[in-house]
């Protein structure tokens, strides 16, 4: 398996309200150096997490303790700008399974899906309840459930499905990448290619 399969997720999780959340916020060029999926949540939202002199910004929520988890929640339009990988890379690597918006950027949603990241997207009023909650409640959880793709909030009992492509949810189900998928169906593939007339 490429990475953890994805089937039921329940967890608290870490608001981040701010809108149009692009690439270069998620984890800034000048990191972009390995090609490894590695070390990459170290400087998950560097610029925001930390000062010029590496000194957490006391302000900024990973870096407030009242919130934790491994579901992040975003604003509106989020993962916009470049379509680097090293994006959804340090959002796993920093330990978030899950990314709640109520809009993606295509790129971005792709990216997610192919390492073990669920993107889901919900209304943008179902977006702002799960704000409201949490501001009131951090403990507060969201169960996230691929296989009914169902994503509840725990304290308001409130639930909305969500969309996703059948071959991603299968992957994520099995913790397959797309390489993982065609090792799986190999005896398939060859069967295909002795059968078929060239």
């Amino acid at each position: 398996m490429a990475y953890d399969s994805f089937n039921i997720l329940t967890s608290t999780a870490v608001p981040l309200p701010i809108e149009n959340v692009d690439t270069d916020q998620i984890i800034p060029a000048r990191f972009l150096k390995a090609t490894e999926r590695k070390g990459f949540g170290d400087n998950l939202f560097r610029d925001w997490r930390y000062n010029q002199d590496d000194s957490p910004k006391t302000d900024f929520v990973l870096n407030n303790s009242t919130y934790s988890g491994k579901i992040l929640v975003g604003g509106r339009n989020f993962g916009s700008g470049s379509s680097r990988e090293h994006a959804a890379w340090a959002i796993y690597d920093y330990g978030f399974r899950c990314v709640v918006s109520s809009f993606f950027a295509d790129i971005f949603r792709n990216n997610c899906l192919n390492i073990g990241v669920l993107p889901v997207q919900v209304s943008p009023e179902f977006l702002n309840q799960i704000f409201e909650v949490i501001e009131q409640d951090p403990d507060t959880t969201l169960t996230v459930d691929l296989l009914n793709q169902k994503i509840t909030l725990g304290a308001a009992e409130a639930s909305e499905n969500f969309e996703i492509n059948s071959y991603k949810k299968e992957n994520l189900l099995n913790g397959y990448d797309d390489i993982d998928y065609l090792n799986n169906i190999k005896t398939q593939i060859k069967d295909f290619a002795s059968n078929t007339p060239l």
